[in-house]
């Protein structure tokens, strides 16, 4: 495999705010042959999480920042083309950290082998079927502690894992209001999607759409954006309210640092809780997870949509913006075209 070239984009500086082209650097490099016991995978498809961006701070986090000069990491897809390792055959197809590169060499620990067919595109596995779709279910299940009749409000509501845990909850028997960008997402959450009801964060009030659509208060908040829009929901709970923290992606580029909520105190006024969570925590139960999810995307129950991007590993960092400028409906992915 030495003819084939390796394309990949390194975190070349620390981004301040939005990252700007100045943070990348694309460097070629000369694919390897796989040693005793690893593999080399080819890249077909690279999720892009808005976790990414805070991967590139320095700083203490549940994950070590990516290093300046190193490969961006990344989740992905791809094809084992050499194996020298008796777990992996040439042509499986594997998920896990793969990096916004065209070509990986791996020892095989953290893949996972998947088979996509022609009603499971490969894209799925980085979507519903993959860690999008557990942060939904542990998230809304393990933290969120939902149960029927739930009044559940859901943030980024047309995003990756939003779209999913409004699906997932409207599963359980709960009402659920979504709150999104535009007409057009706010359209397909409660059209094909099931919502009972959404909120246009952009064109609309959050407070008061809030107290008319939950009356009785928010019994579970799951927040993807932080910011307004969780000060906003806070204002609502119910008593005993759970609020599960997953992400602020509308904090994650602010220059002056991240904003914290001035309405936490009605988490004691309602003894309710506030929780974040990581997905990984609940590895040893995925199996579970994978299988109650693929059961009710056969029964027709769940939907997932993959907002799949065509390009090339050069393409990722404006890609990658979509996420920050609420462009994409559904699992951002890149699927990089061959030459």
């Amino acid at each position: 495999m030495s003819n084939e070239v390796n394309h990949q984009v390194r975190l070349a500086a620390r981004p301040q705010g939005t990252p700007g082209p100045e943070v990348w650097e694309h460097t070629t490099e000369p694919v390897p042959e796989p040693g005793e016991g690893r593999i080399v995978v080819r890249v077909s498809h690279i999720s892009l999480d808005p976790a990414m961006r805070g991967w590139m701070n320095e700083g203490r986090s549940y994950a070590p920042p990516v290093g300046i000069g190193e490969v961006m990491r990344a989740l992905g897809l791809g094809e084992v083309v050499a194996s020298r390792n008796a777990d992996f055959a040439v042509g499986d197809t594997v998920t896990g950290v793969l990096g916004v590169q065209e070509y990986v060499e791996s020892d095989g620990r953290g893949l996972q082998k998947v088979s996509p067919t022609a009603d499971v595109p490969p894209e799925r596995y980085l979507a519903l079927l993959g860690m999008t779709g557990m942060t939904a279910y542990f998230g809304l299940f393990d933290v969120g502690a939902l149960k029927e009749g739930d009044t559940v409000v859901v943030s980024g509501a047309a995003g990756a894992v939003g779209s999913v845990v409004g699906q997932l909850a409207k599963v359980k028997g709960a009402r659920v209001v979504g709150i999104a960008g535009g007409p057009e997402k706010c359209a397909w959450i409660t059209g094909e999607l099931g919502f009972d009801a959404a909120i246009d964060y952009r064109s609309e009030n959050v407070s008061q759409r809030l107290k008319e659509l939950a009356p009785e208060g928010v019994d579970v908040y799951f927040d993807n954006v932080g910011g307004d829009i969780l000060d906003a929901v806070l204002g609502r709970l119910a008593m005993h309210a759970r609020v599960v923290i997953c992400g602020a992606i509308s904090q994650y580029n602010a220059e002056g640092g991240m904003t914290g909520p001035k309405n936490y105190m009605n988490l004691l006024v309602n003894r309710a809780r506030m929780e974040g969570f990581l997905v990984g925590d609940y590895l040893p139960r995925w199996g579970e997870a994978g299988t109650e999810l693929a059961g009710w995307l056969a029964e027709g129950r769940l939907r997932s949509r993959e907002d799949v991007v065509d390009g090339t590993v050069a393409d990722f960092p404006e890609v990658f913006l979509k996420l920050f400028r609420g462009e994409n409906t559904g699992k951002l992915v890149l699927r990089l075209k061959r030459a």
